[in-house]
């Protein structure tokens, strides 16, 4: 059972981010959702395995529900749901307030830092993500 807590990751809005409609343009949700998800794997694997471990997104699927704005306060809301050998997949809401403005769900794959090719994560610190401990 997966009883992890969500990691809770700020996201700064810049004016590059806004395009030419005056909001926060789509592929800035891409690197929001990419800087939260690693900042999710360092802030809570061990050291060593921070330096172990390389994770590169294998997809993502952006469901935009409200536009987001220069001078909006953000946060990425992280969900490791499940890992299966390399693979790990997460849920990540983009909120402003209590407000989501765009859900994402996504894959991403371990590679071993040194050799680029895929491998799994040490049980105890996956289940260690997934227990939330």
């Amino acid at each position: 059972m997966n009883s992890a807590s969500p990691y809770l990751h700020p996201i700064e809005i810049d004016p590059a981010d806004i395009d030419f409609m005056g909001h926060v343009n789509n592929a800035s949700y891409l690197s929001w959702v990419q800087d939260a998800v690693i900042g999710h794997w360092r802030s809570r694997a061990p050291a060593e395995a921070v330096a172990r471990h390389l994770w590169v997104a294998l997809k993502h699927e952006i469901t935009y529900r409200r536009p987001t704005f220069l001078g909006d306060t953000a946060v990425a809301q992280v969900l490791l749901e499940k890992v299966q050998g390399a693979r790990a997949f997460y849920e990540t809401l983009i909120r402003r307030g209590e407000e989501v403005v765009a859900e994402v769900r996504s894959s991403w794959c371990c590679l071993d830092a040194e050799t680029r090719r895929p491998t799994r994560p040490a049980r105890a610190v996956i289940e260690s993500f997934l227990s939330g401990k």
